[in-house]
């Protein structure tokens, strides 16, 4: 009998998250030592650090050591703490909550209610919830919803990758194209001095394709491993606490499950009336997931011993999501102590000098891709960028609206698999997904939005945009 020759396709070539980030952390202590150390002048405007047009020059340059390539990744811990006690808390207050049966029983009976005939609605309504909470209420904020979306999954016959994609996906295509997204849209107006918000309507046109093409992708994933499990990219993965262990018609909430549930929202309904009202950050709403998992193990009636488990448990699940975080964040270390970011971002602007119009509109959008890669931060990437790109973007014909169109694109779109993006790394974490795997989920839906996205660039640049 002849023996089947497996053939790889290209996503086999891509290693594992811990050998990616690894590579990102030589290439940026690389480039440390071929590019100068550069700096903007800062001013603060409105309380936060600003950069001045023009004012680039080079200082002594600083490229990483071996010694410093190591050392970035504890420093890294201590710059990204906060970001994975979060991850800790989000998995302390699931576990507690996986505990009382609330999210299996309310799955459960969910199901019943609908019937699993109707799961590819389910998929669509999920994507549409994360998409709205991304696009209206944050990102990071939203990291406790997650592993609702991974029991959904598992339950309707997808996979851990699914889970990831109605999440994650969808919230960061929200978030990322949002027309109100106060980090990238709200700092580059102010910024340019322009009406808050306004030009809303062609960005909510391109958010609203974004949902379109991720749904599309999501229902199209789950339809073909249903058809052919063996292509599903989320074999072998742990599912252990995630999966509905009994029949679905006999899943029942009870008045615990139903006081946990209230608890639940209760939690998180203060937790973003904090975020927006009471300037609240990672630290309080690590509190606020405790403080939601113990009030309701206690009114669950679980034992100290059961308590105790199952925190142990929440944190051993996310450990992997935890550690990638700080791992990831050995690149900005290294970036922030060589000091070649604004040297990047100068070297960028002066590229985009000489080309046509149309091609500088795109050009900045894909520089502005590029520098994501090494400030994962919107706001401090608008921060940083565009008070040099919104002046440029004018000497080459552009509006400031085109300039910052650009900016949210490149920012938002390469979200979707920015390995220095810590709240992607955590989520991916919540979910059990490991970056390589999410990689070859997602790089083609990424190349999809972005040539959706770059061609309302391209409308927007012809309309003349304001």
């Amino acid at each position: 009998m002849q023996k089947e020759v497996y053939i790889k396709r290209w996503y086999d070539y891509i290693p594992h998250s811990v050998v990616i980030l690894f590579f990102f952390i030589l290439l940026v202590s690389f480039m440390s030592h071929i590019l100068p150390a550069g700096s903007y002048e800062r001013i603060e405007v409105d309380g936060r650090m600003q950069v001045v047009a023009g004012s680039y020059a080079q200082i002594d340059s600083n490229p990483a050591s071996l010694l410093d390539i190591f050392l970035s990744i504890p420093l890294g811990f201590k710059l990204a703490v906060e970001i994975i006690f979060v991850v800790f808390a989000g998995g302390i207050m699931f576990g507690l909550l996986e505990k009382t049966k609330t999210i299996e029983n309310m799955v459960g009976q969910i199901l019943f209610t609908i019937g699993l005939k109707r799961r590819y609605a389910i998929v669509i309504v999920t994507s549409i919830l994360f998409w709205l909470l991304g696009t209206t209420v944050g990102y990071e904020t939203n990291i406790a919803l997650v592993p609702l979306a991974a029991v959904l999954s598992l339950a309707i016959g997808g996979d851990l990758i699914l889970a990831a994609g109605m999440s994650v996906g969808a919230m960061t295509v929200g978030f990322g194209l949002s027309p109100i997204n106060p980090f990238t849209v709200g700092t580059g107006h102010r910024i340019a001095e322009i009406d808050l918000f306004s030009g809303w309507e062609l960005r909510l046109a391109l958010c609203i394709i974004g949902l379109l093409v991720i749904s599309w992708y999501n229902l199209r994933y789950l339809k073909k491993i249903s058809n052919d499990p063996s292509k599903s990219l989320g074999m072998h993965l742990n599912t252990e606490g995630l999966t509905l262990v009994k029949p679905i018609e006999s899943y029942k909430m009870t008045w615990r499950n139903w006081l946990c549930l209230l608890i639940f929202i209760t939690g998180m309904g203060v937790s973003i009336h904090g975020i927006f009202n009471w300037s609240w950050l990672f630290n309080e709403l690590s509190a606020m997931f405790i403080m939601v998992g113990v009030f309701c193990a206690i009114v669950s009636g679980l034992s100290m011993s059961q308590i105790s488990e199952s925190v142990l448990e929440g944190v051993a699940f996310v450990a992997p999501g935890a550690f990638m975080v700080g791992y990831a964040s050995a690149i900005r270390v290294i970036m922030e102590s060589s000091q070649i970011a604004d040297t990047i971002s100068h070297g960028l602007s002066l590229a985009l000098q000489e080309l046509p119009i149309y091609l500088s509109a795109v050009s900045m959008c894909l520089s502005q891709c590029v520098l994501n890669l090494f400030i994962p931060s919107g706001s401090g990437q608008a921060l940083a960028t565009l008070p040099v790109m919104i002046p440029l973007g004018q000497v080459l014909g552009l509006s400031p609206q085109v300039s910052i169109l650009a900016f949210q694109i490149g920012d938002g779109v390469t979200n979707l698999f920015n390995p220095s993006l810590g709240g992607l790394i955590a989520m991916l974490g919540m979910c059990r997904v490991p970056f390589d795997r999410w990689l070859r989920f997602i790089l083609p839906l990424t190349f999809i939005i972005l040539a959706f996205a770059l061609a309302g660039l391209i409308l927007a640049v012809a309309i003349g945009y304001q």
